[in-house]
């Protein structure tokens, strides 16, 4: 992301601006974390990656191309699992190869064999709402690296789950990661989430949303529970809120 800047326009007043000269890059194979207060325009930067808006001004690169569309390169997880009430989790899990214009059978059959490696073996016929909370996540993440795109986008995606099941979440992220090496962009609002998973963490200030600090992790993988009680994690908590506290525009 190169100057990115970002504005929505607002009947009889200035346009607001939500993004302001973003510069940072992600390798491939990175997991990075960007936090910021609400309404730093987090969501909005995950729509620009995507492709399903375009910025005021700068350019965002994926694999050396620039985004000026949506992006086939880029899968997106929103905040909600969206999963259709209607439709089985297999079928569910096939949604994103259907809408890219795979077959119905043959997209069943691409995803059939993700479901023991997410833990759901034995629910491809079950529908979401006889799925716990963190299956449900589960399955819609399944429904996103299906579609085997090289970034993967995810907006908060255990926000809404109570704190044992966002913790048994974030170990099993943590594992399918380091065994899959995708590169994920990772926005929360959970400093503990986002030392615990990232390899680096973009802190970004209050509206618009600027860069404030870059926090290197290096805490050494697997991580496990243990990693919670180092030090070094506790140290570079207090590096990241130290950070969130400078860019609060607002008292």
């Amino acid at each position: 992301m190169r100057g990115l800047t970002h504005e929505f326009a607002r009947a009889d007043q200035a346009p607001l601006r939500v993004l302001e000269g973003l510069d940072f890059a992600v390798r491939p194979g990175e997991f990075t974390a960007i936090i910021g207060p609400s309404g730093s325009g987090k969501s909005t930067l995950f729509n620009l990656v995507a492709g399903l808006d375009r910025p005021t001004s700068g350019v965002i690169y994926v694999d050396g191309r620039a985004v000026t569309g949506h992006s086939e390169q880029v899968a997106y997880m929103p905040q909600k699992d969206l999963l259709f009430p209607w439709r089985t989790i297999e079928d569910n899990a096939a949604l994103g190869l259907e809408v890219q214009g795979t077959a119905k059978r043959a997209a069943r059959a691409a995803v059939r064999p993700l479901f023991p490696e997410f833990g759901l073996d034995g629910f491809e016929r079950s529908y979401p709402a006889q799925l716990s909370g963190g299956m449900r996540q589960r399955a819609a993440l399944l429904r996103t690296v299906a579609m085997q795109r090289s970034v993967l986008l995810l907006d908060e995606p255990f926000g809404a789950l109570d704190s044992l099941t966002r913790t048994q979440m974030q170990l099993w992220l943590a594992q399918m990661w380091q065994r899959h090496s995708w590169t994920v962009l990772l926005v929360t609002h959970d400093i503990r989430e986002a030392v615990f998973l990232a390899d680096s963490v973009h802190v970004l200030t209050s509206r618009p949303g600027r860069l404030a600090a870059r926090v290197v992790v290096d805490l050494p993988r697997p991580r496990t529970t243990q990693t919670f009680l180092q030090p070094e994690f506790a140290r570079l908590e207090q590096q990241v809120l130290s950070a969130l506290g400078t860019t609060s525009d607002v008292p």
